[in-house]
């Protein structure tokens, strides 16, 4: 059963407004406890778009015309309203709220959702993870109602219909719906107004008619929410990054700073993480751990795997030369780190008898992972043939290891392909070749004069026209391939394009590649 949290801010936009403010020095001589309203423009006529707590006990309200409530309130202080701002706000506030929940969404324009099945526990419950959550939010001036439930439509009506900090107990959110208004549904507004002017204000009337009668009246979107509120429908939140139950974290008593503690600490998660994959027989081939700062900031690193693994030594040793990239600041006072891309993993045996287990670290695989997480994931790979006459197209990059399992063709044996081929042919200079099909005996390339002592060719490849419909394939379009070497012994792939004694197209002859 799922555990969603629901954080509502009804006084999103003034509070970031604030915030910005205060950051940038003070720009407004009003004081705080001063009636104060955002305002936006709506069809060409500037309205309020959020009030503060001051205004509004003054009767002004959202929507109201600007000019209306400076005749109602002339003290009140305005400023543009910066949706954008809001929004970026927002997106920054669930990367934030990452630390309590690996699966956390947006409810735009003021509020979140986080799932926290199976994560409450490390606040020792849901109510000291709800504290926790309000504390470090009012610390930075974020006032938030929050409330928790089974589904996030019961959530969502609790918190901004019902009393701030509910936890509904599981399969009991019915009762604590039943009392409140329609709007609770998240229904457009315009048919909550029409519901309520029938006399149904509360819930519980809405659950008392039968279903078809329901939504015949007020449609299949009134059935839809109030389904997802009972969690009698589920409804898909568009979280941060895809949920994974692969999840393990470490909290510290005192914050820690020290590269030796950062290094430890890394160690003993990734443990914490690979034990519980061990125990149920998988291996994950990407690991992210964030390390949560005091001042809310949580800077990550990312490592990958070739193939699935779980090895804990391993996976820490790969982490290890990042650490020095992550800025403590004033101190991280827990870490987390999460596995992606889960896949059943069989045991495998690192040495027959003796020894330490991290044996199984010097084989080709761990390999694999050092040098592409050191260099990058696409800069380890290897060449797979792929079906096509131009040699530019005959080779295609795939991961070291654990390819495609189609994979069926191999490098045909009678014609070779060099081991370094250029991603564009280089022009040769002073060639000398017997006409029509002979090999060159000489050329020039990159200011040195080869000479020729062996060759094997020609390999004529001509245009794969099908690529570009049905046409007749020019000369210029065929190419000529010789294998040769010169007086050093080194190998040259090289080329002739263009046919001689054709004045439309006169020959030209190009190097490929070099074999090893």
């Amino acid at each position: 059963m799922s555990r969603i949290l629901c954080a509502w801010s009804p006084l999103w936009a003034i509070a970031n407004w604030r915030r910005r403010a205060n950051a940038n020095g003070p720009q407004t001589d009003t004081p705080p406890e001063a009636p104060f309203a955002l305002i936006e423009t709506v069809r060409q006529v500037r309205r309020l778009s959020a009030v503060s707590p001051e205004a509004a006990r003054l009767g002004l309200r959202v929507g109201q015309k600007a000019t209306d409530a400076a005749a109602l309130v002339p003290e009140l202080a305005t400023a543009d309203a910066e949706p954008e701002a809001d929004a970026a706000a927002l997106t920054e506030l669930v990367h934030w709220c990452v630390r309590f929940s690996p699966a956390v969404a947006a409810d735009p324009p003021d509020g979140l959702f986080l799932d926290i099945s199976g994560v409450a526990h490390l606040w020792g419950g849901e109510a000291e993870l709800m504290a926790d959550l309000r504390v470090r939010l009012l610390a930075n001036g974020l006032l938030f109602r929050l409330t928790i439930a089974d589904t996030p439509g019961a959530a969502w009506a609790l918190a901004h219909h019902g009393r701030d900090g509910t936890i509904a107990p599981p399969n009991g959110q019915a009762a604590l719906l039943k009392p409140l208004p329609p709007a609770a549904l998240r229904l457009d507004p315009d048919a909550a107004a029409q519901i309520e002017r029938l006399g149904l204000r509360r819930l519980e009337q809405l659950m008392d008619i039968p279903r078809a009668p329901l939504g015949r009246r007020f449609g299949a979107a009134t059935l839809m929410r109030l389904d997802q509120a009972l969690g009698r429908m589920p409804e898909a939140l568009a979280f941060r990054r895809p949920p994974t139950p692969y999840v393990a974290r470490l909290a510290f008593f005192e914050p820690i700073s020290a590269p030796e503690d950062m290094a430890r600490v890394t160690e003993d998660v990734v443990a914490k993480l690979c034990a519980r994959l061990e125990a149920e027989g998988r291996g994950a081939r990407r690991f992210e751990i964030a390390f949560h700062r005091v001042d809310g900031k949580a800077p990550s690193l990312a490592v990958g795997l070739s193939l699935a693994g779980r090895e804990a030594r391993r996976i820490a040793r790969l982490f290890q030369p990042k650490l020095e990239t992550v800025d403590p600041g004033f101190g991280v006072e827990s870490v987390t780190i999460a596995a992606y891309a889960v896949e059943a993993v069989s045991g495998r045996q690192g040495r027959i008898a003796g020894g330490d287990a991290a044996a199984a670290e010097e084989g080709l695989a761990a390999l694999v992972d050092r040098l592409a997480n050191r260099l990058g994931p696409t800069r380890v790979w290897r060449a797979v043939p792929v079906e096509s006459h131009v040699p530019e197209r005959s080779v295609r990059a795939e991961p070291p290891l654990g390819g495609s399992k189609e994979e069926a063709r191999t490098w045909n044996p009678e014609a070779p392909r060099p081991v370094r081929l250029f991603r564009r042919p280089e022009p040769l200079e002073q060639v000398m070749a017997l006409t029509p099909d002979d090999p060159p005996r000489q050329f020039r390339w990159r200011g040195r004069t080869h000479q020729v002592r062996r060759a094997e060719g020609p390999e004529r490849i001509g245009e794969e026209w099908w690529r570009r419909g049905i046409e007749e394939v020019s000369v210029v379009h065929v190419r000529d391939y010789y294998r040769v070497e010169d007086q050093d012994g080194a190998r040259f792939w090289v080329f002739r394009a263009g046919l001689y004694g054709d004045p439309a197209a006169p020959p030209k002859w190009w190097l490929h590649g070099l074999f090893g």
